[in-house]
């Protein structure tokens, strides 16, 4: 048998197995650094396949590394896991899959990668969709955990059709509050100082700076604590805001704009104001590396996959990118539904344990598996692919 003949029936032989993964992952829905449950099953799995595991990395307890390296040197491939559910919805996202379908991607890789030579990892990382501690992808290349990987792949659960790599954007979730003064809101206004009107110039002076700001970025809120009735005026108000942009710098530039808001607001009413992060992680935009997303093409449809190219608007985030601001990293979506289904639905949910989506664990593993064995047989391939990547970097505004 050759290399891809032996990945491709490892990836179906091991199928079953991974497939009550992703359902038992299901089953007991994790929100963001809390999947203990999600991080020992896929822990354990991985290290009945043969990798070394070290779990509780980058400061995040539910995260892992796991590693196999070969008798031989090169290059060093990294398959990203991800395994947290949403709050309130589940396995809406399709993390499920994704954490098993990356495990047995490495599985697969790992029956031939003694005669290439390299180094496969696995990084489980937790908390993609946020939150304090969230998306921890970003503390993983803050940590170095990508000092020395070459390259990284993945693959989304999607929606009725396959997808390349989006150019998803970046997004800054902050925390926006005011302290004021409480008084009686009838008997003695003027003793008050009004936390809310603070809020309230702040939403406004965001409706005005829309005017002219990109038509990448997007500024969008909720007020989470406005007061506690209408006769006491206000001393302590809060509100959630992300902000999004096509790149970092300008996401960035627009995060300072919205100090001098807060500042200026603050300055209005006599309130002091606050303007913070509310995760640890920032999530920067996905930069794509084209050459990258065509090994996987190519990949995809000598399984005999349907693809069909379609023009992507992108519109959500992803703490993939913070990996690939670093290195060359690929994130496809795959088909998981015979019909179209929206993101963080009860319809996406829904087919996250039907059939085609289960089966997308086989396939999407196969995939990543074949596009990693081509990076491992073909340096001068895995040299154009870095170069495009460091091109693309560069050039970022």
């Amino acid at each position: 048998m050759t290399r891809r003949d032996t990945i491709v029936a490892y990836a179906d032989q091991q199928y079953p197995v991974y497939r009550e993964i992703a359902l038992d992952l299901f089953e007991h829905p994790e929100t963001s650094n809390h999947e203990y449950h999600a991080c020992q099953v896929l822990t354990a799995q991985l290290r009945r396949e043969g990798f070394a595991v070290n779990v509780d990395v980058a400061g995040h307890p539910t995260g892992f590394t796991a590693v196999y390296r070969a008798s031989r040197p090169g290059p060093v491939l990294v398959f990203l896991a991800e395994y947290d559910a949403l709050v309130g919805l589940g396995h809406g996202c399709g993390h499920n899959l994704f954490g098993a379908t990356s495990a047995l991607a490495a599985a697969a890789l790992k029956q031939v990668v003694d005669e290439t030579g390299g180094e496969i990892r696995v990084y489980g990382t937790p908390g993609e969709e946020g939150g304090e501690n969230g998306s921890a992808k970003g503390s993983f290349v803050r940590e170095g955990f990508f000092a020395d990987v070459d390259a990284a792949l993945c693959v989304h659960p999607g929606s009725d059709h396959h997808e390349l790599t989006h150019e998803e954007v970046a997004c800054a979730p902050i925390r926006i509050a005011f302290k004021g003064k409480a008084s009686h809101a009838a008997a003695n206004p003027e003793d008050g100082i009004n936390a809310l009107d603070a809020l309230v110039l702040v939403f406004n002076a965001i409706g005005l700076l829309r005017q002219q700001l990109p038509k990448d970025v997007r500024i969008h809120g909720i007020v989470t604590r406005g007061g506690d009735a209408p006769n006491i005026i206000p001393d302590d108000t809060e509100a959630r805001f992300y902000v999004r942009a096509a790149t970092v710098k300008r996401m960035m530039k627009v995060y300072h704009q919205l100090e001098r808001i807060v500042e200026g607001a603050a300055l209005q009413t006599g309130c002091k104001g606050l303007l913070e992060p509310t995760q640890r992680n920032l999530v920067e935009n996905i930069i794509p590396t084209p050459s990258f997303d065509e090994v996987y093409r190519r990949n995809l449809i000598s399984l005999g996959e349907p693809f069909e190219e379609r023009q992507v608007f992108p519109l959500g985030s992803s703490d993939v990118g913070n990996v690939s601001q670093v290195i060359p990293t690929i994130q496809p979506m795959i088909r998981i539904s015979e019909v179209p289904v929206a993101g963080h639905s009860i319809e996406k949910k829904e087919a996250c344990r039907s059939e085609t989506g289960l089966q997308s664990i086989a396939l999407g593993a196969k995939v990543l598996a074949l596009t990693a064995l081509d990076l491992l047989e073909q340096p001068a391939l895995l040299a154009k692919i870095k170069a495009e990547h460091a091109a693309a970097v560069a050039t970022q505004q």
